[in-house]
């Protein structure tokens, strides 16, 4: 099927790869499946007319074709990405890390997303990279790259490098000049004792685009920033800002400023760039200001937006949903059919002459028991599936799932190369009560418990409190 997005305005970008940006109308569960369309081909132009698409449907949207076939950024081929996250801890663990590939074997996992940057700011692996070498940012948990990246290839698999950017820690001490501050001069940390470096300094920017073109030099086939915003704790009231290097920019501004500035270049190096997201800034502009990331702009320009949709992070009356953590269907297609309504709103605003990325949302493969009896419910299989058909009757076709430990569910994933089809789509089981609800505003501080660890966007966003040694073990930590 072929895939397309807008066409590009946005000067000094480079001419898009294939995306797939559906246009489905945000209903309720009895209509949960696409409205019909009717596509016509103009084939001199490249240009695909739908009729009765988005929100309105006695409209035409005409839009860029990208396909497969003619992907329009040399060097880069487009994926569907079905994937897993795995730690760079499990990463070096070669027969740990095995037994999870070949438990995959055979189903539609066709990716694994691999910490490259973790949440303590170290490389994962050794690198010749200048200002990674000065402040010896590598701790090389895996100890030949470039062999694990090929051994992955030769699986069929797609590589995503995930660095987490701005949350620090150890960047923040070698070079503290560069580190958000308090009154008093000493670094800022949140309440897991991390330090975090300022988004605003363009010396921080220069330091992930170096970490960026690392990955691409050993193999890595997309970089997926995480943390690329700011801390959402209520004590980021007392960091103080440099108006010489704000300048007057909101959070907002900068996050969007560097996004586009980490596209520019290393997009142009033949790597997709992706960037995970709070699934509640969709609909909420209180934790859209709060962490700095619009979801809207954020999308023109990155090929993936990465919302992180797990039920265990909405809070009672989400999408109608007392306890959305115990009804993961509707939840993940309550988040994306808002997904669709706030970005085809954008769309029309903009005349169309925007791009916007690829949604690619990570899903739940954790037990939230921290939410308390009645507001969770094991995660296994049927609510791993259950979540992807969401997706998929949301009108979107990637997903990643996140588990902190490394430890999935696959057993009712579809067989490689097949589509995801349930014997009863939840779809016929469940109803949304109010369609038109609005996501409401979460204390983004409040859903997840203190000692957690990382989730895409993660210390304060995962429910799995789980850490890897060295030798690929998991120890969980007591929430």
């Amino acid at each position: 099927m072929k895939r397309w997005l807008f066409a590009v305005s946005l000067a000094g970008l480079l001419a898009l790869f294939g995306c797939s940006r559906p246009v489905q109308e945000e209903t309720t569960a009895a209509e949960t499946m696409p409205p019909a369309e009717t596509e016509t081909e103009e084939e001199t132009s490249g240009v695909k007319v739908i009729e009765g698409a988005g929100l309105n449907q006695d409209r035409t949207v005409s839009v860029r074709i990208v396909d497969e076939d003619n992907p329009a950024l040399p060097g880069r081929v487009p994926v569907k990405v079905r994937g897993i996250y795995i730690s760079g801890p499990m990463s070096g663990s070669t027969e740990a890390f095995n037994n999870i590939l070949d438990s995959a074997a055979g189903t539609e996992i066709n990716t694994v997303v691999i910490d490259f940057k973790d949440d303590e700011g170290r490389i994962t692996c050794q690198i010749d990279s200048p200002l990674v070498t000065e402040i010896g940012a590598c701790r090389p948990y895996v100890k030949d790259i470039k062999g694990l990246i090929s051994s992955l290839k030769e699986r069929g698999l797609y590589v995503i490098a995930r660095v987490v950017a701005f949350r620090d820690p150890y960047l923040a001490e070698q070079k503290p000049e560069w580190s958000l501050h308090l009154a008093d001069g000493s670094l800022y940390r949140d309440r897991q004792g991390m330090a975090w470096v300022d988004p605003y300094r363009k010396e921080v920017w220069d330091y992930l685009i170096e970490v960026g073109t690392a990955a691409k030099e050993v193999g890595f086939d997309e970089v997926q920033f995480d943390y690329i915003r700011f801390s959402t704790e209520s004590s980021m009231d007392q960091v103080v800002f440099d108006e010489s290097v704000t300048q007057g920019r909101s959070k907002m501004d900068v996050i969007t400023e560097f996004v586009t500035y980490a596209y520019e270049n290393l997009a142009s190096q033949g790597l997709f760039v992706s960037a995970d997201v709070f699934g509640t800034i969709i609909g909420s502009e209180i934790d859209a200001n709060a962490v700095g990331q619009s979801y809207t702009e954020m999308a023109k320009h990155l090929d993936y937006i990465c919302p992180m949709i797990y039920p265990s992070h909405y809070s009672s009356g989400n999408f109608g949903i007392e306890h959305p953590d115990t009804q993961p269907y509707e939840t993940v297609l309550g988040a994306l059919q808002k997904s669709r309504t706030v970005l085809d709103e954008a769309a029309e605003a903009d005349d169309h002459v925007s791009r916007q990325a690829i949604v690619r949302p990570w899903l739940q493969d954790f037990t939230a028991s921290y939410l308390g009896e009645g507001n969770y419910i094991p995660y296994g299989d049927a609510e791993v599936a259950a979540q992807i058909q969401a997706v998929k009757d949301a009108g979107y076709d990637e997903w990643m799932l996140w588990s902190a430990a490394n430890r999935y569910h696959f057993g009712q994933l579809a067989p490689a190369g097949s589509e995801h089809v349930p014997e009863e789509s939840p779809a016929e089981q469940t109803s949304l009560d109010g369609a038109e609800q609005e996501t409401e505003s979460v204390s983004l501080e409040e859903t997840a418990p203190e000692s957690e660890t990382a989730s895409p966007d993660g210390a304060e966003q995962e429910s799995e409190s789980a850490s890897s040694d060295e030798t690929g073990q998991e120890t969980e930590n007591a929430s």
